[in-house]
């Protein structure tokens, strides 16, 4: 006889301890993953990339751009991107009592940490799991290599579309008028 796999819910991340922030833990698809709190420098290009969505959110009026928001799909998935923006509309009818984001922001930015696993899970599992629910834009940050992958929802799915480098400059057609320098990001 096999084992039943335990199917981790949003109710069980509220029976979670409170760690001071050290570990975040994220349900996809029923498991749970935990991680540490990020490398300085993953929070640097995160913030970064925060404070330019932000200030460009606040010059247009068209949306808001969070921090580290709880985002919960179903009682199932429930994430912690590093970054989110989302237009007024969506977020209008988009949180629930405890303050958590409950429909797909239309851009999440993930920044990678090291580690081939946490690769793996913002690469295939959370581009799985986002594309699934209805995200348009999805932006993976690799401040070791400097790189800024950009997903964008064609035909129903997520498919990679650029690979930003260096010199290249940051835009997208959700953000009119948003640009900025990826070499601003990893300062």
């Amino acid at each position: 006889m096999v084992a039943n796999a335990i199917r981790w819910t949003t109710r069980d991340l509220n029976a979670m301890p409170d760690d001071g922030g050290w570990k975040r833990y994220e349900i996809i698809d029923g498991e749970l993953f935990v991680t540490r709190a990020p490398h300085i420098r993953h929070q640097g290009a995160a913030g970064k990339l925060h404070v330019r969505l932000e200030n460009w959110s606040e010059m247009t009026g068209l949306g808001s751009t969070f921090q580290a928001p709880g985002v919960i799909f179903t009682p199932t998935d429930a994430v912690i991107p590093d970054v989110v923006w989302i237009s007024r509309e969506r977020l209008a009818n988009g949180i629930d009592e405890a303050g958590h984001l409950i429909v797909a922001p239309e851009i999440v930015i993930e920044v990678l940490s090291p580690g081939d696993l946490n690769e793996q899970r913002d690469k295939e599992i959370k581009l799985k799991l986002y594309s699934l629910h209805g995200v348009q834009e999805y932006w993976i940050v690799n401040w070791q290599l400097k790189t800024l992958e950009i997903y964008r929802r064609t035909e129903a799915q997520l498919h990679l579309v650029a690979t930003l480098l260096d010199g290249d400059m940051l835009t997208s057609p959700l953000l009119p008028g948003f640009s900025t320098a990826i070499a601003q990001i990893f300062l």
